[in-house]
């Protein structure tokens, strides 16, 4: 599989790079990852692309801003904006009139972000537990964020650390191998720490109702990054949602649940 996708880099406002892969032909899906040390488009839904090629879909795999092979500019503060902008000039670059846009954690903040900004381009949304429905106080409470605070950007970040902040992630630490804590790394260790730090997300709770597309949510019960309750945001504030929750799940549904996310998604979009 990993032979048959293709990248293409695209320079985008700011004199930003943003990178684009992508597998299989069809109506585009664009898998958008999450944050975090190390975090790239390929590393996140690994085992979600075939899949998905197999449903008859063109799969995208951005690396957004500051993630993957895309620039990692410093000094700068990392707005859901900078994300979400540089992100929809690539895929207009790319070629993509129309997608659904499925994201995990920020990358699901950054997908409800477009699908307000442009809600033309986007067909349906796919959101695993999504960022940016709080305020960053209530985040800040949770307690997989509060054991995200690392060395990352500094001399003594390793790759033990790095395991322990993917372990983080996920109810089973089974599905932290060693292969994608190396991935990982390789990637964290290119990443300034502004990436981290300085990322600011606004609430975008009061605005859910302006999303009219059909919504496709998945939440881990044991999520220990985003509050259980913003699935009720979505049910109170949009005329058409529906979620598959999992328990003995954490924070990545699309890896520790992959068959079965796989399967509902694909339903979902097949109508």
């Amino acid at each position: 599989m990993a032979n048959d996708i293709i990248s293409k880099t695209y320079r985008v406002s700011g004199d930003h790079d943003i990178v684009v892969a992508e597998a299989g032909s069809g109506p585009a899906v664009v898998f958008i990852h999450g944050s975090g040390p190390g975090a790239s488009g390929q590393s996140n839904f690994r085992q979600n692309v075939q899949a998905f090629v197999d449903g008859g879909f063109r799969v995208i795999l951005p690396d957004l801003i500051g993630y993957g092979a895309s620039s990692k500019p410093e000094g700068i503060d990392y707005t859901l904006d900078l994300f979400t902008n540089t992100l929809y000039e690539a895929l207009v670059a790319h070629g993509i009139e129309k997608a659904t846009l499925i994201g995990n954690s920020l990358g699901g903040g950054i997908a409800i972000q477009m699908a307000m900004d442009h809600p033309e381009f986007v067909d349906r949304l796919i959101l695993m537990a999504p960022g940016c429905i709080h305020e960053r106080e209530e985040y800040f409470k949770m307690p997989g964020i509060a054991g995200m605070v690392s060395s990352f950007g500094g001399p003594d970040f390793n790759e033990e650390e790095q395991r322990r902040l993917i372990t983080n992630l996920v109810y089973d630490p089974v599905h932290v191998t060693d292969a994608l804590v190396k991935e990982r790394f390789a990637v964290a260790r290119t990443q300034p720490k502004d990436v981290i730090v300085r990322m600011r997300t606004p609430n975008l709770a009061p605005r859910l109702g302006e999303l009219k597309m059909p919504i496709q949510l998945f939440w881990g019960y044991n999520e220990r990054f985003m509050p259980l309750e913003g699935i009720n945001l979505f049910f109170e504030a949009c005329p058409d949602v529906r979620c598959v929750t999992f328990n003995k799940v954490g924070h990545w549904v699309q890896v520790e649940r992959a068959d079965e996310f796989n399967r509902y998604s694909l339903e979902f979009l097949h109508g």
